[in-house]
Formats: C-alpha cells, structure tokens, sequence
C-alpha cells in the first residue's frame, strides 16, 4: 500500500502502482460519450494516465488544464485523464474549459481500474476515490515512468512524465 497525505495528514492507497517493465493491465473505462474505451484502444500509441480523485478539485482540474496544454505538442502519444467523476460532469469541465486534447475516461461503474492499478484511497475523506498519479506507457503497453504524487493537493511532475517518452 502507498502511503500519502492529503494536506499532511496520512491516508492510504490499496496498494502499489505498476512497477516500470511491467505490462500495464487491461481496462475498460466509460468515456465522456458513455461509450467504453479500453487500454488496447491506444496499442501503437504512447499512453500517458493522469489519474487524480475528481475534476471538480482544484489540483485536479489544473493537472488536466495542463496535459491538455502538453498534450497538443505530443507525437504518437495520447494522455487519459481518469477519475471516478461520473462522465456528465468530465464533458461539462471539457466543454467549459475547452478542453479538446485529452480522453477522459470515468471509473465510476465499478472502480475496477483503481483497484486493479493500486490506487483506490482506502481511508480519510477521499476514501474510494483514486489517489494522484502518473504512469507513463510505450506503444506496446509496457511501463516506462510512474509516480505516485506523495501528497494528494500536489500536481504531478509533469515534465519528468513527458520527458520518459
């Protein structure tokens, strides 16, 4: 389990995110369009996952403001903004911040991502939702930068994230 804080105070992942080598998990995740996509959609394509606990948190939103910003200077690489958000309120950010350059993808239904990527929250107010971080993918699926953000109000070091690729 990782240990984080929101603000300081201690809370806890249900465990560990992917270690760089490994093959990144399968998912499938509802889209803004309530459509399904899934990790194998983006084969051939280098995949950055923002990962955060909801739009609708300051930090959170500024971290997709920024990928979005990155995300149109980027060759063969595609960045996934995923939270538990339900995909109403990801299309009313995009359309009211004209976010056009990222995917944002909802694991709402079951939080199955979450778990399976080590990420779920398991105490403290943010409980259930995901904890802040990035993985970093190749064109083949394969781990290649992760960071776990050690405190939850923090962005991500997003030119060591777009730097591994």
């Amino acid at each position: 389990m990782a240990n984080i804080t929101l603000k300081g105070n201690p809370i806890n992942s249900i465990g560990n995110l992917p270690k760089v080598g490994s093959k990144a998990s399968e998912f499938s995740l509802k889209t803004v369009a309530l459509a399904t996509n899934s990790l194998s959609d983006f084969i051939g394509k280098n995949v950055v996952l923002n990962i955060f606990p909801s739009v609708d948190t300051g930090t959170c939103a500024t971290s997709v403001r920024e990928f979005n910003k990155q995300a149109a200077k980027l060759e063969n690489t595609v960045v996934l903004c995923i939270s538990k958000d339900l995909p109403f309120a990801q299309a009313r950010f995009c359309g009211a911040e004209g976010i056009e350059n990222v995917v944002m993808l909802s694991d709402f239904a079951n939080g199955s991502f979450g778990k399976d990527y080590g990420l779920e929250i398991t105490n403290g107010p943010l409980a259930n939702l995901h904890s802040r971080a990035v993985i970093v993918l190749d064109a083949k699926g394969k781990v290649i930068h992760t960071e776990q953000v050690s405190d939850i109000v923090d962005e991500p070091n997003y030119e060591a994230a777009l730097n591994a690729i």
